[in-house]
């Protein structure tokens, strides 16, 4: 088994992912249904993208972080998919010490970065119904530019540190992930160290972000529900909560899986290990796969630009 050393620590030149333990024989199939998903998340997402690009009248904050999210879910979703097939279906479970850390890199900072973008949405849809006068005022392109940045910024930033820790520490002999892909977790088991430090920061990460994220998205959302309970009619309350259902099902859609997931990394001697890997692989589908569908059919500007192209496409 060959070893590198740099910087006085070694770690291997390559790891061998599984895939799906227990399912290996199964893994040729499971892949179409992954594949439609990983093909519908990417066309969907685009075709956000490319709506919201061509039409002007949707320069506005709420499309503008609905672009972020489509960005930050193609991203997400193409960081793990296509090595995944690539095992399912040709067995290339060789991936390249620098590769897997550069997908747990991606895995890891873009989770976050979605995280605040739905968070960011939430604060959109809160000025929206509580001050609609002051909405275009106080959310002006420069303030959601600015917002988007901080949230990357924020990502890339605190993930940074798993990466270079675990860069600098031995690896044991087996080289051998039992999953579909790399992720911090799942790497730090194949060290051969103390990782209480690793572990600590990633809590804190998960905590402190994901923590900061929901609150604040909590705390809108009281306060949306405050607000549109004292609307004088059932009808404006009914308009008010329809702008807010799509970011709530796609808040639903991102964090169950993730709260899931993260769950059984800690528990994993109560989960089994075929739902614990199929659930991660999941979770990092599904999002940006409903996100899309989510919002072309409940978001009525995005539909009806939709129906429009297609109908001067086949007329």
């Amino acid at each position: 088994m060959m070893f590198t050393s740099e910087n006085s620590s070694s770690h291997p030149v390559s790891f061998i992912l599984l895939g799906i333990p227990g399912l290996e024989n199964s893994q040729f199939w499971i892949a179409f249904p992954f594949c439609v998903m990983y093909v519908v998340a990417i066309v969907g997402n685009i075709t956000v993208l490319h709506i919201i690009r061509t039409d002007h009248t949707l320069h506005k904050p709420m499309y503008l972080f609905l672009a972020m999210l489509a960005i930050t879910d193609l991203v997400l979703c193409s960081s793990t998919q296509p090595k995944m097939l690539a095992i399912f279906w040709f067995h290339a479970q060789e991936i390249d010490y620098h590769a897997c850390l550069i997908q747990v890199f991606f895995i890891h900072a873009f989770s976050s970065v979605e995280s605040g973008v739905l968070m960011a949405m939430a604060l959109d849809r809160y000025v929206a119904i509580c001050f609609p006068l002051r909405h275009s005022s106080v959310l002006t392109p420069s303030v959601v530019g600015k917002l988007g940045a901080v949230v990357v910024m924020r990502g890339l930033l605190w993930v940074s540190p798993f990466c270079f820790m675990i860069s600098r520490m031995p690896f044991c002999s087996s080289q051998v992930i039992p999953q579909s892909y790399c992720e911090h977790m799942a790497v730090l088991k194949l060290v051969c160290a103390d990782t209480r430090v690793n572990r600590a920061y990633g809590l804190f990460v998960a905590f402190s972000l994901v923590g900061f994220d929901m609150t604040v998205i909590s705390i809108s959302y009281v306060m949306i529900l405050r607000t549109v309970q004292g609307l004088p009619s059932s009808e404006a309350r009914l308009k008010a909560f329809g702008t807010c259902v799509s970011h709530v099902f796609v808040i639903l859609a991102f964090y169950i899986p993730a709260l899931f997931t993260f769950l059984a990394h800690r528990f994993r001697h109560h989960v089994p290990r075929v739902a614990h890997i199929m659930l991660a692989n999941l979770y990092l589908l599904v999002p940006p796969m409903l996100n899309p569908i989510i919002y072309g059919v409940r978001t009525k500007q995005i539909r009806e630009r939709f129906i429009q192209g297609r109908c001067r496409k086949y007329p």
